[in-house]
């Protein structure tokens, strides 16, 4: 790409990639962006403006950057991890933002596939004299938006299948209920994965065995706990459950196939709401199902269980990311079969990443292309 990188600008950026983080999942249909603005005054570079997508979306990550800059950000360098805005809505374009702040270079990140901004903020930016780099860091940034990326091409939230393993590769006890697999650090990062998706999904199978609540429970990011989503054909979700007792405090949706509709008075009362389902073969159709998440914005889908489920997903080629974590105990031969475990993972899947929670292990795979 035109333009010059060194070794400064991967670490600007690297940054710039940690700051996004910190909105996942609270951006609505705008993926979480950071900018950071770069000047050297004479005492080396230093940022000087950070901004980072709003909640709900707006403001974006740019103007909030130039503003913290201020006078500082004219001749300075602008990070930014998406390229910057080249449409008009309620507010100018990104792009033209920096131009008027008088930034002399722009780094970025990932590629925007919507077709209102891709290489048009670019081209903005290089028709002003601006210096700008593309690509730096791309795939990690890309990594963290992976939802709005697979929402704008896929028209379909980013789908990520958590599983806890046992030893032996199974995921619970017949009969039993939830059985503890994983310790506490390892169920930490569950939470953490929580607080960056939009929403939660589960089958009734493991609503009623488990009778889960799938909220966040990290001090301080309990506010951040998503959507929680039943995939429920004959609507059977108890009024007594975890779910629906909480459904005022965090929302709850309920499949709502056509066949059901007089089951969903006393779930309505209790605050329950519901997304219209299709369905094939008497079971929930998945593929139409995401798209009318996608439709409301949800980008990121955490699918938590069970192996019913997981199968499912599995099944109709719809699964992004697997994420496996496993535990040092054996559940035995009454335990549920895991439908994937790190000796068995289907076809078009790379290890992403992998570590170590104490005696707890960790595998993410991310499907290729």
């Amino acid at each position: 790409m035109p333009g010059r990188t060194d070794e400064a600008d991967r670490r600007f950026m690297a940054a710039a990639i940690r700051y996004s983080r910190r909105h996942l999942g609270l951006t609505g249909t705008n993926p979480s962006v950071a900018t950071l603005i770069v000047a050297d005054d004479g005492g080396g570079p230093a940022v000087v403006g950070r901004g980072i997508t709003s909640l709900g979306g707006r403001p974006h990550a740019e103007p909030q950057a130039i503003a913290e800059a201020g006078e500082r950000a004219r001749g300075a360098t602008a990070y930014v991890t998406l390229e910057p805005c080249a449409h008009h809505g309620r507010t100018p374009p990104c792009a033209e933002a920096l131009v008027t702040a008088g930034i002399a270079r722009v780094v970025g990140a990932a590629a925007d596939p919507d077709h209102r901004v891709s290489g048009r903020g670019y081209a903005i930016l290089r028709k002003a004299g601006i210096e700008v780099v593309e690509g730096v860091l791309a795939d990690a940034a890309a990594d963290l938006m992976r939802g709005y990326l697979t929402r704008s091409v896929k028209k379909r939230p980013q789908v990520i299948l958590k599983l806890a393993l046992s030893a032996d590769a199974k995921i619970g006890l017949e009969g039993a209920g939830q059985v503890p697999i994983t310790a506490a650090i390892a169920r930490s990062q569950v939470h953490a994965m929580r607080a960056e998706a939009d929403a939660i999904l589960v089958g009734i199978g493991t609503a009623l065995a488990d009778d889960p609540s799938l909220t966040c429970r990290l001090p301080g990011l309990e506010a951040r706990s998503p959507v929680r989503i039943v995939i429920d054909r004959k609507m059977r979700l108890p009024l007594d459950s975890a779910l629906v007792q909480t459904a005022r405090q965090v929302p709850v949706l309920v499949t709502a196939a056509g066949d059901m509709q007089e089951r969903r008075g006393p779930l309505t009362a209790a605050g329950v709401g519901f997304i219209a389902a299709e369905v094939h073969e008497d079971h929930i159709a998945l593929p139409e199902l995401l798209e009318d998440l996608a439709e409301r914005g949800y980008a990121t889908l955490l699918v938590e269980g069970g192996a019913f489920t997981a199968e499912a997903f599995l099944a109709e080629e719809l699964v992004d990311r697997i994420v496996l974590f496993t535990g040092p105990e054996k559940i035995g031969p009454r335990g549920i079969a895991a439908p994937v475990d790190p000796d068995h993972i289907p076809a078009g899947f790379s290890l992403h990443r992998q570590a170590v929670f104490g005696a707890d292990g960790y595998f993410e795979y991310v499907r290729n292309g």
